[in-house]
């Protein structure tokens, strides 16, 4: 039984499939796409065409909305009218308002404070739990900074997606919706093995490579809680909810630092955006060229400032 209950029932279906099939994963869309089905419910809609008047009080912005989850709204009210339009029904199409910029600045660990994170996990002591998730910690945020991939992608990986032979993973269940290889360094390979040999279970392929003591998969939530007892023992402070650092921000410091190992061998830092944007998985540049900013305009010492807390970043590549 669908979801979506109004008179757009079947329509939205028809643009969330074709989306998907373009590789659009469009998890956030489906959520707006619901409260519109809801919202064209409690507004009595009867007819299959957005007017001016049910498109404006959509867009109206909400109590207690921020600037971004309004635009997201209108601009996904904006696609599918437009789908619409292709489809032979008349529908209005709101502008789009000023794009939102968001002012967050991530938090970018310095290389001696991912040394002190390495180093503070190593010190966890596995607890008589069966359901604990700390045998997985000290390979788990390696697997973070040493590839950038997201906590969701992570927890995702099958044994089968994890070559400790050849030193890569593979990726299939990305934010984009888009399979990846990522290759990495031979220390992050020696590190996965120890957690591997650690493993009193047996998995097969299909298995998830991060599991806890009992065999069962880890979740983000509980590597976060973690990761937050890792970064009191490494003596770095946490400004609370919503201030970080948080794990995600292991991802920006790998960016960050990569780009400045890549410099540091001479490589000029926009060359290094495509190699960049494949690891993290950006389906544009621009969407990594913030990460220039970052190491070029907010940490220019880092340019500057490389030692082997780096092994964990790139592997080595000869190059033709």
């Amino acid at each position: 039984m669908s979801r979506y209950q109004g008179i757009y029932a079947s329509l939205i279906e028809q643009y969330i499939d074709f989306k998907r099939n373009l590789g659009y994963k469009f998890k956030d869309a489906e959520s707006v796409y619901y409260l519109f089905d809801q919202f064209t419910i409690l507004n009595g809609e009867t007819e299959i065409g957005i007017t001016k008047e049910l498109a404006n009080k959509w867009a109206v912005k909400r109590p207690n909305e921020s600037d971004s989850t309004c635009y997201k709204r209108v601009m996904y009210l904006i696609q599918f009218s437009s789908f619409l339009n292709d489809s032979g029904y008349p529908s209005y199409i709101l502008r789009l308002p000023k794009a939102y910029k968001s002012t967050f600045t991530p938090y970018i660990f310095s290389r001696e404070e991912m040394k002190a994170i390495f180093e503070a996990s190593d010190r966890l002591k596995i607890d008589n739990s069966m359901d604990s998730a700390v045998n997985v910690i000290p390979a788990i945020l390696r697997m973070l900074y040493g590839t950038g991939i997201r906590i969701g992608e992570a927890v995702s990986l099958k044994v089968k997606d994890v070559n400790l032979t050849e030193k890569y993973i593979i990726i299939r269940q990305s934010k984009n919706g888009m399979e990846r290889m990522i290759p990495f360094s031979d220390s992050l390979a020696d590190v996965c093995r120890q957690y591997r040999n650690s493993l009193q279970v047996l998995q097969d392929p299909e298995d998830y490579f991060f599991v806890k003591r009992n065999g069962r998969r880890c979740n983000p939530k509980g590597i976060y809680e973690w990761f937050r007892k890792v970064l009191w023992e490494a003596g770095i402070s946490h400004g609370g909810k919503r201030q970080g650092p948080r794990l995600h921000d292991l991802r920006h410091a790998f960016s960050v630092h990569s780009l400045t190992a890549m410099a540091e061998s001479g490589l000029d830092l926009y060359y290094s955006l495509p190699i960049l944007s494949e690891y993290l998985g950006h389906q544009s540049l621009e969407a990594t060229e913030k990460y220039v900013r970052l190491t070029s305009e907010m940490y220019p010492g880092l340019i500057h400032d490389v030692n082997s807390i780096c092994a964990y970043a790139f592997p080595e590549v000869d190059l033709p």
